[in-house]
């Protein structure tokens, strides 16, 4: 039987968290990652997010961006690489101290944004990425886009690691994904993205942007949380996967 773990990107938006909207996409889910504090997030909204996490028995991962809150981590900053790792390692404290008290495991670390961008296709973000993780924790898997040299990288350093993919993006054909400032980088149709999931699953490819078909292996598949009818593309990935015979099993720490 084939098997996925469905992640998703949580704790960034306090709003989300008070009127349930959060909470209504982790039925769906087997993992979350929640942002500690860079690009958005703090002590309360972590500390509700795991609390939701736990409820649903979810894998509880970390969230570093870039510390910019007011690009939401989207921008990339020119931070030489100690910086990187000490802002990631800091952010990592923080959520691990809230998490620790909540009784929660940490499974793994995923990079946001622009900082996950740029580790996919620089050697020296993603080992700084590395760094800062490796300061905290040895012990958890550290997700990065299938097919970057950012899993080599973390791999190198001895860490356990998933490639991802994601069901509401689009793709270019190098492999990386369709910049938001284009119209169609989100897949807001919620068959569209289950579809983009099943094929992801069964095949190992996307359609990217222009046709081209481009391989995919992955362990998890991203579905944002910030993405217009998130709850729905979210319910109809998990359907359509579930309905192929596909097991929805959370990344193991």
């Amino acid at each position: 039987m084939k098997r996925i773990d469905l992640n998703c990107d949580m704790g960034e938006m306090p709003e989300a968290i008070a009127d349930g909207t959060q909470e209504s996409l982790m039925p769906s889910l087997t993992s979350v990652n929640i942002a500690c504090g860079g690009h958005a997030g703090n002590a309360s909204t972590m500390k509700a997010t795991i609390e939701q996490a736990l409820r649903w028995k979810l894998a509880i991962g970390a969230h570093p961006g870039y510390p910019d809150r007011a690009n939401f981590g989207r921008v990339a900053l020119d931070m030489p690489s100690q910086a990187i790792a000490d802002s990631v390692f800091e952010q990592l404290r923080t959520f691990a101290e809230i998490a620790a008290g909540c009784g929660a495991p940490v499974v793994h670390v995923k990079p946001h944004g622009a900082l996950y961008n740029q580790a996919a296709g620089d050697r020296m973000v993603a080992q700084a990425i590395a760094d800062g993780v490796r300061r905290w924790n040895r012990d958890v898997a550290l997700v990065g886009l299938a097919g970057s040299l950012m899993l080599d990288v973390f791999r190198d350093a001895g860490f356990r690691v998933a490639a991802e993919a994601f069901a509401d993006r689009r793709y270019e054909a190098d492999g990386t994904l369709r910049a938001r400032k284009f119209e169609d980088a989100l897949l807001r149709d919620p068959l569209e993205a289950g579809q983009q999931a099943l094929r992801i699953v069964e095949q190992g490819t996307v359609v990217a942007s222009g046709g081209a078909e481009i391989a995919v292996n992955a362990q998890t598949i991203c579905i944002h949380g910030d993405t217009p009818g998130a709850p729905k593309i979210a319910a109809a990935v998990a359907q359509t996967l579930r309905q192929a015979g596909v097991e929805l099993r959370a990344l193991q720490r």
